[in-house]
């Protein structure tokens, strides 16, 4: 397995509205190709390709508390084109 190395990385507790309002302006950047992250002097700049993979995951821990999860993730090897399954969303 390869290494992996975090490049930037931030959680806030934010109201459901902030979280949509957030979401919104992030697929607006994928959609434009590129996205800005910072948060003080840290900063890293997100170019997209065309294609990419979207992986969506819904998990369920139970500790003490029950807790819920939705992971959204993007992912893609620059220069690699290659098309996968689609997956519908309503």
């Amino acid at each position: 397995m390869g290494r992996e190395t975090i490049l930037f990385k931030s959680e806030e507790k934010k109201s459901t509205k902030e979280i949509s309002d957030t979401l919104r302006l992030i697929a607006d950047k994928v959609d434009a190709g590129t996205l800005t992250l910072s948060r003080g002097s840290e900063e890293v700049v997100v170019d997209f390709p065309d294609q990419m993979t979207l992986e969506l995951k819904v998990e369920e821990e139970q500790g003490r508390k029950l807790k819920k999860s939705l992971e959204i993730e993007l992912e893609w090897i620059p220069g690699d084109t290659a098309e996968s399954r689609s997956t519908t969303i309503s």
